[in-house]
Order: structure tokens, then sequence, then C-alpha cells
């Protein structure tokens, strides 16, 4: 009897409606391609509340005015502007909106915070944690485009005048956020490295060369519109807002965007990339998030001044009061290199090396014996450490990145050789607005 009555109870609790969910308001995109009644009769089967259509052209199947039974409106950004809507839905198709056009409404309409669904695709902004604080992003369009470059720019140049903290996140990044309020040395960094952790994380490069407080945490995977799949950037936050600075900055990982609510982003791209890529897909919602784009990188023979021009265009036609401005990187070692034998060890892709050893031979006074772009190649780098030009070198210059502490470092004190960290200097393009005076008009609209 007890188990009859057991089972009757299990029975009666499964038998409890559950509560109701009502249907989300949703805003439908259409065309003249399917009947009206066709498009009424899908408002009707799907499970959201259609609150307006938005006519997106196609002619062949209309006569006369059409009716969806909702408003119509003819441009999707007034639409969402009136409409109190949480999604759009896509019910178009081609020859009326092909891939290309799709995808520049799906940035739209993520960039409005939005979800935008499909047929077979469910696309989300990315979710962005509420943050009170002056608050600025470095966002960019793919791994190495220099947006480590340009945060420590931006670090240096505001930490001038105000006390500034840098949240950064990577793929080798530690399991809890860590505050890191000293400048580490050399010696800091292999202690680092000797003990399992990724020593060359870009929270450590912001500490060592822009000599600001940093946040380091991870990220793991990364979506279309640059959503990580996993990250501590939100518990990273809370760190850097414990600490009251007048600044936080988030730098992003690879085309993964912080997901920490903010004031102003400056997107990174690199001028050498095709504008399909930067402009295209979603790189759109990236340029319509964005309150300012720096293209790294500008220079022969990575890119042309045709190919910048391009990327101008491309950009503008996304967002046509988006400021750009070109600029390129350059090594500035933190400790003097003159009159030194100096190898020099990089990211930099190998057409620019000719370039990078005149100008340090010029502006810093080194003899130049060897320029190795292989951080992030440890075969290579072992090779180029092992070649007669790094043998007699007295110095190793290294960009604190990918193998730069666990194998440059790491040679250089086992054979006696000093070691000097380089930074990269950011320099506009002759004719190019002035950059530090952009960002600072930008960081002061964040403080407002």
């Amino acid at each position: 009897m007890e188990n009859q009555a057991s089972f009757s109870l299990s029975l009666a609790h499964d038998q409890t409606p559950s509560p109701i969910t009502p249907p989300r308001a949703a805003l439908a995109l259409i065309d003249g391609e399917h009947y009206p009644s066709v498009v009424r009769d899908a408002f009707a089967e799907l499970d959201y509340d259609i609150a307006a259509a938005v006519f997106l052209g196609g002619t062949e199947k209309l006569r006369g005015d059409p009716d969806y039974g909702v408003p119509l409106y003819h441009d999707l950004k007034d639409a969402i502007a009136r409409e109190h809507v949480k999604v759009v839905l896509d019910l178009s198709d081609e020859p009326v909106v092909d891939s290309k056009r799709r995808f520049r409404l799906a940035s739209q309409v993520l960039a409005a915070g939005l979800d935008y669904i499909g047929a077979d695709f469910h696309f989300e902004p990315v979710h962005f944690t509420p943050f009170e604080l002056p608050s600025l992003a470095v966002i960019g369009t793919g791994k190495r485009v220099g947006k480590t470059a340009i945060s420590g720019h931006i670090a240096r140049l505001l930490s001038k005048s105000r006390e500034v903290i840098v949240v950064a996140m990577g793929r080798g990044g530690p399991a809890e956020p860590v505050l890191m309020e000293s400048v580490p040395t050399v010696y800091d960094l292999l202690a680092l490295s000797r003990s399992g952790v990724h020593a060359a994380s870009d929270y450590l490069e912001d500490a060592a060369l822009a000599h600001v407080t940093t946040v380091g945490c991870r990220r793991c995977g990364g979506g279309f519109a640059g959503m990580p799949f996993v990250s501590n950037v939100e518990a990273g936050a809370r760190v850097a807002a414990d600490r009251a600075p007048d600044l936080v900055i988030f730098e992003g990982s690879g085309s993964v965007i912080p997901p920490v609510e903010v004031r102003g982003r400056v997107l990174v791209a690199g001028a050498n990339q095709d504008p399909e890529t930067v402009a295209g897909y979603l790189g759109a919602y990236r340029l319509l998030l964005s309150d300012l784009v720096i293209l790294t990188m500008s220079e022969e023979p990575l890119a042309s001044a045709e190919d910048v021009q391009r990327l101008r265009a491309a950009i503008a036609d996304v967002k046509p009061d988006l400021p750009v401005i070109a600029t390129v990187l350059r090594p500035r070692p933190v400790e003097s290199i003159a009159g030194r034998r100096v190898a020099f060890f990089s990211t930099a892709p190998e057409a620019i090396h000719g370039r990078l050893r005149e100008y340090l031979m010029q502006e810093h006074g080194a003899e130049v014996v060897l320029v190795s772009g292989n951080l992030a190649r440890r075969p290579n780098l072992r090779a180029d450490l092992d070649s007669a030009e790094a043998l007699s070198a007295e110095i190793y210059l290294v960009e604190i990145k990918a193998a730069a502490i666990d194998v440059v470092a790491e040679t250089a004190v086992e054979r006696g050789v000093k070691i000097v960290f380089a930074d990269n200097a950011v320099l506009p393009l002759e004719g190019e607005v002035a950059l530090d005076e952009r960002l600072l008009a930008l960081v002061d609209a964040t403080r407002r």
C-alpha cells in the first residue's frame, strides 16, 4: 500500500500544469518573393508574437500594396527603434537577401542587442555584464593585429594623469583572475614560467611594459560575434572595480570581445587583412560597436596605400562616421641597446624584418645581427637561437609573446646573454589625425 500511495502522489505531481511562457515579441524580415498569404500563415505558425515586419525588397509575388496583418517598415534601424522586441526573425530568402546582405543584417540586429534567428541559424549578441566605472575596451579582428601594443599605448598615455588598470584575457591566462601590481622583471617571468604558468600572457606584458596595474584573465573558444565560450573576465572586472581606478581598459583576445559593458571601444585591424574579414560577416558587428578603428601594419609590403583605402571604404560602408587611423608598429627597447650586438626576437612577419632591423640601427644605435619572427614557432625559434648570429649577440631583444620567456629568456640565462624587453611604438602615418588626441577625447567621453 505504501508503494501504491507513493506512486499516486508522484503521478499527481507530474500532472501539475507548468507555467505558460508568453511568446517573445519579434520583428520579422520579409520579402516580396513570397506571397503575402504565405507570410501571414507563417506568422501564425511561429511561436513568437510578431509585432511588426520589415520589407527588404522583391516584387514578384506582390499585387498592389500587400497586407501582412502587422505594421510594415522599410528600414530595419527604424523598426528596431520603434518596436519593443527581443528577437528578429529572418523569413526572407534569395534572391532578395544573399549571404553577404544577411550577415550585414545580422550585424545590425546584434549591435542593437537582439537575437537574430533564421530557418537554420540563431545568432546572439555578446552578453555584456554591467560595469559602472569609466571603461574602454580594445578589441580586434583577429590574432596578432596589435591589440596589446595599442592597449599598452593607451595605458601609458592615460596613466600620466589617471590611475589605470588593464584587464587582459588570453588563451593562456590564469584559472582565477590574478592582480599584478608590480612591474615584473625577466627573473619574475622566468620564475612563473618554471612553475608552469604562461609567462608571456598579455596581462604580464602590459604590466612589464606599460607599468600599470593589470588583471590577468582567461577565455576558451570564441563565436562568430566574439563571445567567449568560457571566460573569467566578469570576475576579473570585479577585481579591477574593487581598486576603484579612474579608468579600466579591457583587452580582447583574438577576435573575441571582453564580455563586459564598457563606455567606448577601440577596434584594432591589420591593414593587410581582407576587407571582407574586417567589414563582412560579423566583422560589421564589431565595427558597429566601436568608436575608433586603428589600422596597424599600414605599410608596404604588408599593405599598399590602395589596400588601406579599400579597407577604409569597406569600414565606411558599414559605419560612415567611424574614425579610422592608419599606423605602423616599431620596436621600442625598454633599455638602451646603443652600440651593442643585438638579436631581435618577435612575431613580426618576415616581409618587414629588414625595415625593423634598419629602424633599430638608425633610431636606437644597435648593431642588429639577427631578426627572428619565430616566437610563435618553437622549432624555428630554437634553430634561430642556435644560429651563428644569435651566438654572437650581446643582447637578446625580445617581445613578451609566445615562447619569449620559456625559450628565449631561458636560453639567454644559460648563455649569460642580457635580455631586454621590446615594446611596440604606435606611429600614425603622415597626414593621419592625431592619435593621442583622439584617444584622450574618447576617454573623456567615457567619463561623461
